[in-house]
């Protein structure tokens, strides 16, 4: 008979810890933080309402049982429904992710900040709404940026030096740690309770990347992040009615997350929590694109008047990229659906090169039976430049870089076009910040009528007025 091992419980894991020191004790007090988090804002309520215009995402909406009514329950922007905060945290983070539009962080880990926005605004209405009802001060739009930010720092710091896709779990496990941290946070959870929850995080099992790879890759990946979230609210809902945790659920020999999922190592961190991510967090402006093809296809759009005509004349297109591009989206055979088709490499610029543009209708079946594209695919060479790769992760620079160039079966090619850092990127928001209010202004005009979404676009361009206004106000705004 083994051994048992010692009964007596030790501290909590010092990540937990730090977690909830940084979510209760900091204060941001970067004007570029907020000043981005408001423009994070717009853009990701406008992702959720672009999404509400396919089937596909609005056939996992609404209550879990038809007909359910819930007291103060939480809003879905661009919808009628009242939910409970935690389907409601899935319905918002679901709408907001669908379309692959949303923010992105890359490092050693990727994944997509604003995808905690669903479990932060379902949670934030709701107590505003409670709040009011008994005759308290409701939050204000300033505790949802807050909240925003440090979601945004924790994700993004724990993915600078951490690869979770490498041991083969999917990014969205730092949704579910986020969130719970400052959702757990603003249900007012003490330190304690905020342990508790992270812990219950961690130990849940974690979701694989099946459903983001060949020959796998399906509509999950979609709402993923949305599971993630609303998880998060039901173990900080939880964990602030009493729920127990576990302190070593990170470093428990053989039981804890580093033993069993992350191959023995523990976390590295690069930087303490504080708003760096937010303020270097990479938007999608100009089309929906996994994140690492964004500047592949920005390459594709500069060739496309070069090339538009001569399509049957093309030999060879060499797409010249990052190692985690190659890892990511390199993908050759064929592509089964929407979400196989947009974390395709090849198929992204394809569609660059033959149409000029890319739009989220361009992924559906109706274009993607266009044989041009897949023809097209067929003579692309994809090959890794080191430079890029080693770019990619300094701190310093942080670029997505990517470089088009085609060659014609008479002997000519095209100029060798390369873009570094995508329109998103903090080095481009002068560029940048323009596009994205007319990507917001666009994504309400497919929602509201014009008053309704000129009054919200309004609120949205005053920081000041922005922040004051009382969550649920907010909220009911963009109801239909």
């Amino acid at each position: 008979m083994g051994s048992i091992g010692s009964n007596v419980r030790p501290e909590p894991d010092q990540v937990l810890v730090d977690i909830a020191d940084y979510v209760l004790d900091t204060a941001i007090e970067s004007t570029e933080a907020y000043t981005t988090a408001r423009y994070c804002l717009m853009d990701t309520i406008g992702c959720g309402l672009m999404a509400l215009r396919f089937p596909e995402c609005t056939k996992l909406l609404g209550p879990i049982v038809p007909g359910t009514v819930v007291p103060h329950g939480a809003r879905v922007p661009g919808t009628s429904f009242v939910l409970d905060p935690v389907q409601a945290a899935f319905n918002i983070g679901c709408a907001i992710r669908y379309l692959d539009y949303n923010d992105t962080w890359l490092a050693a880990e990727w994944g997509h900040p604003s995808d905690n926005l669903g479990g932060i605004l379902a949670v934030a209405d709701y107590l505003s709404q409670i709040r009011v009802a008994n005759g308290q001060s409701p939050l204000v739009m300033r505790d949802v940026l807050t909240a925003m930010i440090k979601a945004h720092e924790i994700q993004g710091v724990l993915a600078l030096e951490n690869s979770f896709n490498r041991v083969g779990l999917d990014h969205v496990v730092l949704v579910k740690i986020a969130s719970t941290a400052v959702v757990t946070q603003m249900l007012g959870g003490s330190k304690t309770e905020i342990i508790n929850a992270l812990s219950n995080a961690w130990v849940d099992g974690q979701a694989l990347r099946t459903y983001r790879h060949a020959p796998n890759t399906g509509s999950r990946k979609s709402w993923a992040a949305g599971d993630a979230t609303s998880r998060a609210v039901r173990l900080a809902l939880m964990a602030v009615k009493g729920e127990m945790g576990y302190p070593s659920a990170l470093t428990a020999p053989k039981w804890g997350f580093y033993d069993v999922l992350f191959k023995g190592n523990s976390f590295q961190f690069q930087r303490d929590y504080g708003s760096y991510v937010m303020e270097h967090v990479l938007f999608k402006i100009a089309f929906p694109a996994e994140f690492h093809a964004q500047t592949a296809v920005e390459c594709a759009f500069k060739l496309y008047p070069d090339v538009k005509d001569r399509l049957d004349q093309i030999d060879q297109v060499v797409l010249t990229t990052h190692e985690s591009a190659i890892r990511i989206i390199d993908k050759t055979g064929p592509l089964y659906n929407p979400a196989d088709r947009d974390h395709c490499l090849q198929y992204m610029v394809a569609v660059g090169l033959i149409f000029g543009e890319l739009t989220s209708e361009h992924y559906e079946d109706q274009v993607a039976t266009d044989p041009r594209i897949d023809a097209l695919r067929d003579l692309m060479k994809v090959e890794e430049h080191p430079q890029y790769t080693q770019d990619y992760l300094d701190p310093s620079k942080r670029s997505i870089a990517n470089a088009v160039q085609v060659f014609f079966k008479d002997g000519s090619s095209t100029e060798r076009v390369a873009v570094e850092y995508p329109i998103g990127h903090r080095r481009r928001r002068d560029e940048g910040i323009p596009l994205l209010i007319d990507k917001c202004a666009t994504n309400l005009a497919t929602r509201f009528p014009a008053k309704q979404a000129q009054t919200i676009m309004a609120l949205y361009e005053d920081q000041e007025r922005l922040e004051a206004t009382p969550v649920h106000t907010f909220m009911q705004m963009l109801m239909i």
